[in-house]
Parts: C-alpha cells; sequence; structure tokens
C-alpha cells in the first residue's frame, strides 16, 4: 500500500509541475530564464517546509497521509525541495559543513554528470 501512494501522490505531483511550470514560464515571456522551474523549486520548498512542520507538530496526521503528499506528491513536484529540506537539518542540527558540503556536491556533481551524459551523447551518436 505504501507504494500506491507514493506512486499515486507522484503522479498527481508531476502534473502539477508540468502545468505550473510551464505556465509561469508563459507568463514570464522570458525565453531565456527558466522562470518556470524556478517557480515550482521555491514553491516546493516552502510546501515541504510547511507541510513537513504540520507533520511533526500533529501526530494525528496518519503516516500514509505523509507518504502521499511529502514523499509522492512533493518529491514528484520537485526534488529540489527535498534537497533542500535535508540541507536544512543538516543545518538545524548543527552540521554547516555537512550541508555545505551537501549543497556543493549535488552542484559539482550534477554539472559534471550532465557533461559527462551529453558528451556521451555525442561521442556515441556522432
Amino acid at each position: 500500500m505504501q507504494l500506491l501512494y507514493v506512486g499515486l501522490g507522484g503522479f498527481l505531483g508531476a502534473i502539477a509541475r508540468f502545468a505550473l511550470a510551464g505556465l509561469a514560464q508563459d507568463l514570464s515571456r522570458s525565453i531565456h530564464f527558466p522562470y518556470g522551474t524556478l517557480t515550482v523549486n521555491i514553491l516546493g520548498c516552502l510546501l515541504i517546509g510547511f507541510l513537513s512542520g504540520v507533520f511533526a507538530l500533529h501526530a494525528w496526521l496518519r503516516p500514509e497521509w505523509r507518504l502521499f503528499i511529502l514523499v509522492g506528491f512533493i518529491g514528484s513536484f520537485t526534488t529540489f525541495s527535498t534537497f533542500m529540506g535535508e540541507t536544512y537539518g543538516l543545518m538545524e542540527d548543527g552540521q554547516f559543513n555537512l550541508a555545505f558540503n551537501n549543497v556543493f556536491v549535488h552542484l559539482a556533481l550534477g554539472l559534471l554528470a550532465v557533461w559527462v551524459g551529453q558528451s556521451l551523447t555525442r561521442l556515441i551518436w556522432r
């Protein structure tokens, strides 16, 4: 059943991300800056911060709702929010070096992985 809760939330989160990012990008009228992605990422961070606080304060909320909303919906809406939530958790625990390293490693390795993927594509399908 846990997979069903996560999967259904993920399905709805992906649809919401696609719709909101497209709308925000269209409203911005920008063809250069990804305002749609920025909008979704920042809104996802706000939602995961607020809702994880709600779940922490209200034990009466069933774990299934946490799976559906936090893991499924918001996790699919934007994984950036999970990344930021985890980084914030490290900072809250006083582990500032780990928080900084988390941000740096995600950005550096993420950019490197995109470059490697693009390079492999060019190498294979030249």
